[in-house]
């Protein structure tokens, strides 16, 4: 039931992090020309997450990464390496996991972003396995860390109901073939580089070039519909895959956790995979699509809950922007 490794890695700890501030649809509803319902019958989504005026995407990492340390017994000096999912970075230079590294205290951590949209939390376990598998780490701190909302433009209708903030953290330990995370599978299509985008603000079209500001193109772009179709099939036939090569079946798996990105998607992919409802596990009602926060924070969530419990087996599948899609089958 697992990929061949003599040693793989474990979840040891989770944590998570969401902003105080809440945003909901009725609050959207006085911003753009929208209604709750409107929202709700199309994603699900009832209310987001929204970083302060002072925070900023690495404050969530820090507080996610810390609480996730803590629930492992780790020292932060023993974590080795250091890897943050995130497709809203800090700044361009240096690397988001570079500036939150002191406030972490994993001093002795190389530290690398991850840039895989939503399906960076999920592309990052596969990397984190590989370290651990090859003894090139002991201790991984890995943490999918967002603040869509400041890269969210607040005149599009069809977009700005989306997004929120957060970060989700877990630290990833060895553990014996047979445990911990028992197969992985990713996939990407640069070819639909374009349905989910934000344009403007790179080598291309630099911050500082008047058609940046003017055609809003620092903003993320996205064509709802065809991202819809695609996402569906790509997520359920990259889950099939991986619990096909397990050896599983969807009646072994105590939980199903996908990508929140919105409750029509989660739905059609369940439905397709044969998942019973009570099986998927959603929490994009109040947190929105947090982009590579998402399956972490859907994680702790679930932990909390008691939903997931130590022994289960969990299947994550992601899918975002590149195109990028991922999943992970894990003996939690």
């Amino acid at each position: 039931m697992h990929d061949g490794f003599d040693i793989t890695a474990r979840i040891a700890g989770i944590g998570s992090y969401l902003p105080e501030r809440i945003l909901t649809n009725a609050d959207l509803e006085r911003m753009v020309e929208t209604s709750d319902e409107w929202i709700t019958t199309r994603t699900g989504i009832k209310e987001r997450h929204i970083v302060a005026e002072d925070e900023a995407m690495v404050d969530l990492v820090i507080r996610a990464g810390k609480a996730a340390m803590d629930d492992a017994g780790v020292d932060p000096a023993d974590i080795d390496l250091f890897l943050l999912a995130t497709a809203t970075v800090e700044q361009p230079v240096p690397a988001s996991s570079s500036i939150a590294q002191p406030a972490l205290g994993v001093v002795n951590a190389a530290c690398l972003d991850v840039s895989a949209a939503c399906s960076g939390f999920v592309y990052a376990l596969n990397v984190a396995r590989q370290f651990i598998a090859t003894g090139e780490a002991r201790n991984v701190l890995l943490v999918g860390g967002e603040t869509l909302t400041r890269f969210t433009d607040w005149t599009d209708r069809t977009t700005c109901v989306l997004f929120g903030d957060g970060a989700g953290a877990v630290v990833l330990q060895p553990a014996p073939a047979g445990e911990g995370i028992l197969r992985c599978a990713w996939r990407t299509d640069g070819t639909y580089k374009d349905l989910i985008a934000m344009p403007g603000g790179g080598s291309r079209i630099p911050p500082a070039n008047p058609r940046n500001i003017e055609e809003r193109l620092g903003f993320i772009k996205m064509r709802g519909n065809e991202v819809f179709k695609v996402a569906v099939r790509a997520m359920a036939e990259i889950s099939q895959d991986v619990l096909e090569q397990a050896g599983v079946t969807v009646d072994d798996l105590a939980l199903f956790i996908p990508h929140q990105a919105n409750l029509r998607i989660i739905t059609a992919v369940g439905s397709r995979l044969g998942i019973p409802t009570e099986k998927v596990y959603t929490n994009v009602q109040r947190v929105g699509n947090t982009s590579a926060a998402s399956i972490p924070l859907a994680m702790a969530d679930a932990v909390a809950e008691g939903r997931l419990q130590r022994g289960d087996l969990v299947l994550l599948t992601a899918f975002g922007g590149g195109f990028t899609w991922a999943s992970a089958l894990i003996r939690y």
